[in-house]
């Protein structure tokens, strides 16, 4: 039995970037006091999500990404805890900028960056104009507590990113995320189809996957949390509602899921002969 204990954070986000670290970094400690050995904050946690509109002032919220402030605070946290951290920060590499992940391992090394592979472009997720598509290609990391593939929010709609990163020998899939309100359809609610594309990915590749959001108004949009932990079923263990913050757990037996993934044979069955038009 391999037992992998995991949380999720959910948080509301001001304009001080010092003020988000501190606030992530005391909701870290809160989990992995309760158990927690990969814990999983929002998508750009460092500030507001800024791509709701066009302003080039956000540019100078970019780091290379070794040098960024969410990294450097947080690298001796995770050290210090025994704790992995996927830390999602806004990334400058020269003249380019990415949606980026930077993998902290739990001795504070730092594993990689993961560049965000689908970038949006549409009513209030305007990042197109930020960042450039990512070109690392999907990234599946391997931690002290088992290997975890990432994605980043658009990311998590796509089921062949999810399956790549089963290939690769994820255990477990992390999706950080800052999704809410549509603003050119008020009546428009996706929290509901958010969860249940990812559960998809669950079911289909036999794997937990884990989904953390941020709640709160900013600048009239209103994110709708909803963050969760779902099984290799696509149960849900954990959730949180529209509106709370805090931190949710749950843990799974990883050898249990592996001889269970076996067992349900989608991956002996797959027909990688018949999918060439996937690619086109």
């Amino acid at each position: 039995m391999r037992m992998l204990s995991f949380a999720a954070i959910q948080a509301s986000f001001s304009p001080d970037r010092d003020a988000n670290i501190a606030k992530v970094a005391l909701l870290i400690r809160e989990a992995a006091g309760r158990g927690a050995q990969i814990i999983l904050p929002p998508e750009l946690f460092q500030g507001p999500y800024f791509c709701t509109s066009q302003e080039e002032r956000w540019f100078g919220e970019a780091f290379a990404w070794r040098e960024h402030p969410c990294v450097l605070a947080l690298r001796p946290l995770a050290a210090e805890l025994g704790v992995v951290l996927p830390v999602s920060i806004f990334e400058r590499d020269g003249p380019a900028y990415y949606n980026s992940l930077v993998m902290i391992d739990a001795d504070g090394s730092l594993l990689g960056c993961y560049r965000k592979s689908h970038i949006p472009d549409g009513p209030g997720y305007q990042e197109k104009y930020y960042f450039r598509p990512g070109d690392t290609g999907f990234r599946v990391w391997a931690t002290r507590f088992g290997r975890i593939g990432t994605g980043i929010c658009w990311d998590q709609w796509f089921p062949e990113a999810a399956r790549a990163m089963a290939l690769q020998g994820a255990e477990v899939l992390l999706y950080p995320t800052a999704i809410g309100s549509e603003p050119h359809d008020a009546s428009l609610d996706t929290s509901a189809p958010w969860r249940r594309v990812m559960q998809g990915h669950a079911v289909a590749n036999v794997i937990p996957v884990v989904g953390s959001n941020r709640v709160g108004t900013e600048n009239g949009q209103t994110y709708y949390g909803t963050s969760f932990i779902a099984d290799h079923r696509g149960d849900i263990l954990a959730e949180f509602g529209r509106t709370e913050e805090g931190v949710i757990l749950a843990s799974v037996d990883l050898d249990f899921i592996d001889r269970h993934r076996a067992a349900w044979g989608f991956f002996r069955d797959r027909r990688p002969d018949l999918y060439h038009g996937l690619c086109m």
